[in-house]
């Protein structure tokens, strides 16, 4: 258990420490007019109080990626508290903030059009495209695996549940940001937080269960790598492009740029704090046996209420419907609605007319409902590989960002260079991507990391410099 506390007490001082540190490199400045006050719409754009911004962004990040991911990565054993530490505080808290920051500073727009401005038009298509596929695929999988659960606990079929959740999506999704999002989601956010406290509290208290130290001999055995197949596993719990999609729903409700380290890099060390939880009761519990796809199918979801009603008893199903059904659901509908903003942003059509968000909010509706009907563990790869892109161009860009600041732009490069050696490594070798074997996808996937990190180098240094001496 000492790795588990010494890993929680690194989150946690990173905030204060990390977090401070790279507020003061940005320069925050607490008297800029923010875009909820300047562009104020009574949609999208409109002033929310920090706690309830907090709230809501930590609910939209989260649902069942630091959950499903942090069970799935705790079959490669306590080597998953080392990633979800350092990829939290050194790659997906810094993402999170420069994803959130820079929104905050270009009108509250989504991260293509941010993009753009840093790294072309190009790349600007294909992010907009991997963002507005990511909200789809992450409504699919997230509704797939609530409704999995609920059909379990009544004994019924999963469609009729699939069906009410969608429903339940588009409404969310049309409705003024303040309606619903606005309204119930601070609620189920402290619900998902206590939720996460009481099932380490009990396990902990709990003689039979025994949280692994971080040793080699600790380590787990599978039939996949550590590297990069750990690294993709658990994605929302360590380093998600998805959280930047989300980030622009905040920032366009955002009162003052004070705001942006508790929500955005806060946010995402309660996430990795999550994940470790999550990550330490599977392992414990389930003492690191691979089975857990076979024995509970094709959802972890079932195996969350395992272990929420052996640990809490009554009081832990009604968590487990609260963590594993409701939360997913309210991430769901924000990954939808960052979907509709973005393709509105691409397209620059106007989202005051509830006719206007219908014409987009329906097909991204088709599109997720039907996905629900492939296998939910290869959406899930896909889902995870997606956001890793898009995180990978997201820190690119805030390097390009901080070089034209002239400031120390190796916080979010190094970082960058992480994701796209992780990103490289494993579609080249992943059983859906193209097989290679894994020495030989790896050593490519370092060269390609430092070709492509040259030549970004060369060209905004370049740019840099030409731009200061005009």
């Amino acid at each position: 258990m000492y790795s588990f506390v010494f890993c929680a007490i690194l989150l946690v001082a990173s905030y204060f420490i990390y977090g401070k540190t790279i507020e003061k490199i940005v320069g925050v400045d607490e008297n800029n007019t923010t875009p909820a006050f300047r562009l104020e719409d009574g949609v999208d754009y409109m002033p929310l109080s920090k706690y309830k911004n907090f709230l809501v962004h930590f609910l939209n990040i989260a649902g069942l990626g630091p959950i499903f991911g942090a069970i799935q990565g705790a079959l490669f054993g306590p080597a998953a508290f080392l990633w979800i530490v350092l990829g939290t505080i050194f790659i997906g808290s810094v993402h999170d903030f420069f994803s959130g920051f820079m929104s905050l500073r270009n009108d509250g727009l989504t991260m293509p059009n941010i993009i753009s401005k840093y790294l072309g038009s190009t790349v600007q298509k294909f992010i907009a495209i991997i963002i507005i596929l990511t909200g789809v695929l992450v409504a699919s999988t997230f509704a797939t695996g609530a409704a999995d659960l609920i059909a379990n606990l009544t004994n019924t079929p999963v469609l009729p549940w699939i069906t009410i959740i969608f429903i339940y999506f588009l409404i969310a999704t049309i409705f003024p940001v303040d309606k619903i999002i606005g309204k119930i989601y601070p609620i189920f956010g402290a619900l998902f937080l206590i939720m996460a406290v009481l099932m380490i509290g009990a396990l902990i208290l709990n003689p039979a269960y025994t949280i692994p130290e971080f040793t080699t001999q600790g380590l787990y055995l599978t039939d996949k790598s550590i590297f990069p197949y750990l690294f993709v596993t658990i994605a929302c719990g360590a380093i998600s492009g998805f959280h930047a999609s989300q980030s622009p729903i905040v920032a366009r409700c955002m009162k003052n740029e004070k705001d942006a380290r508790p929500v955005f890099f806060g946010a995402m060390v309660l996430e990795g704090l999550v994940a470790l939880i999550w990550a330490a009761i599977a392992m414990a519990f389930f003492h690191g046996q691979p089975q857990l796809a076979v024995i509970y199918g094709a959802t972890p979801s079932i195996a969350v209420n395992e272990m929420a009603v052996t640990l809490l008893g009554p009081i832990g199903l009604i968590f487990a419907i609260i963590g594993v059904v409701i939360c997913p659901i309210t991430t769901g509908d924000t990954s939808l609605r960052s979907s509709r903003i973005t393709i509105s942003d691409e397209l620059q059509l106007n989202q005051e007319k509830l006719s206007s968000r219908l014409k987009l909010a329906i097909p991204l509706f088709i599109i997720s409902f039907a996905l629900t009907f492939l296998d939910f563990s290869l959406i899930w790869r896909y889902f995870a590989w997606a956001q890793l892109i898009t995180a990978t161009a997201v820190l690119f860009t805030a390097t390009a960002y901080l070089i034209q600041k002239n400031k120390p732009y190796i916080l979010t490069l190094i970082p960058a260079m992480a994701c796209t050696i992780i990103a490289i490594g494993y579609i080249l070798q992943a059983p859906e991507g193209l097989r290679f074997p894994s020495m030989i996808a790896n050593v490519i996937a370092i060269i390609a990391t430092a070709t492509i990190t040259i030549i970004f180098l060369k060209k905004y240094k370049m740019e840099s410099e030409v731009g200061e001496e005009s």
